[in-house]
């Protein structure tokens, strides 16, 4: 089976799609059915990494129209594909143009809050189309199911995976010392400071942040990510006059993220619009106890709290209270949880999923 795959970003992109994007495309070049994928990504940051077996990934092309005309054209030149694999909603319209042309089945690939609400009526008849519709949590699939006139059966929930890097080990005390965070009781979120982003719940841990203070002086609240919405919450953190308690570190390597998950004391990420939320697993995956919300996808990443603490995200004495539970208690915990993420169990079922296309 060949894969055309259209996607945002994947090799040499940030963020969580674009993680998701990787995982998905190693598990299927893993799959004996796959012969090769295509990829033909929007848009690339950094170098790419090597790339798995049986992928090939083109240039990005940023540009809609030039992203229109590559992917026809890689249709077109590296055809016939038996599969055109959909890695955003908004690609839909065209991953179905390029299937219905090839006689071939679309599977569509949604995440958060792009498939929550009823998208254009080209969108949504292009998603309604598609073979296979794959959803990262229940709470997603739920939501598209109140749009998308598609049987259930149609939608299966693919939640994200880890990687084997996010595993117990000592704090980074040289790290500590270089940020000015040796001895303080650090208080984590890692994500986008992007101002779409506005729900991760950055603003709640400040307004919960006094009433931590309160109990421990030392608590840092410390922020990994970077994005639009940066200085905003720069601005808010100076008018609460928090300055001294907050640290943003801006966006870092993933070895020096899992560091500060090892040498941090609690996770604290209360979301409303969550489609998954990998970055809980990764926390939890190094034994680090995670704080999150209880109304969107956090709860499949929380595993309806048997991986960390579910909270109202609006709820923010209940934030500091569970902020408080996980200072108080000692560090580490109990890191089998989330092996219900683990990538050899995500690959499996990606391969199954694949193999009922090609049937």
């Amino acid at each position: 089976m060949r894969i055309l795959a259209l996607v945002t970003d994947a090799f040499g992109g940030y963020g969580g799609i674009a993680q998701y994007n990787r995982d998905l495309l190693s598990a299927l070049s893993r799959s004996g059915c796959v012969e090769e994928i295509v990829v033909v990504p929007r848009f690339a940051h950094r170098d790419m990494e090597a790339l798995p077996a049986k992928v090939r990934q083109v240039p990005p092309r940023a540009s809609r129209m030039s992203y229109v005309a590559k992917s026809l054209s890689e249709a077109q030149r590296a055809g016939p594909f038996d599969v055109v694999f959909s890695g955003h909603l908004f690609h839909t319209p065209l991953a179905a143009l390029i299937g219905r042309a090839m006689n071939v089945p679309v599977w569509l690939q949604t995440h958060g809050i792009d498939a929550w609400d009823c998208p254009a009526p080209l969108v949504r008849a292009s998603a309604e189309r598609a073979s296979l519709i794959t959803t990262v949590s229940r709470h997603t699939k739920q939501r598209l199911l109140s749009w998308a006139n598609v049987a259930p059966e149609r939608v299966r929930v693919l939640p994200n995976t880890f990687r084997p890097i996010f595993s117990p080990g000592p704090a980074d005390t040289r790290l500590l010392q270089q940020h000015g965070l040796d001895g303080r009781k650090i208080i984590l979120t890692v994500a986008r400071l992007a101002k779409a982003d506005h729900y991760k719940g950055h603003g709640k841990i400040m307004e919960a942040l006094p009433a931590v203070l309160a109990h421990h002086a030392d608590a840092v609240y410390v922020v990994v990510g970077e994005g639009d919405a940066r200085q905003g919450i720069e601005d808010e953190v100076n008018r609460r006059g928090l300055g001294q308690h907050v640290r943003f570190l801006g966006r870092l390597s993933d070895a020096h993220v899992l560091d500060l998950y090892r040498s941090a004391q609690v996770f604290a990420m209360p979301s409303s619009k969550e489609g998954f939320g990998i970055v809980f697993v990764e926390a939890a995956a190094t034994g680090l106890p995670v704080i999150g919300g209880n109304r969107d996808g956090s709860r499949d990443a929380l595993a309806d709290g048997a991986i960390g603490t579910m909270i109202d995200p609006d709820d923010t004495d209940a934030l500091a209270a569970s902020i408080l539970a996980a200072l108080a208690r000692p560090k580490r915990s109990d890191v089998a949880a989330v092996q219900r993420f683990a990538f050899d169990k995500f690959a499996h079922h990606v391969g199954q999923l694949a193999q009922s296309l090609a049937s």
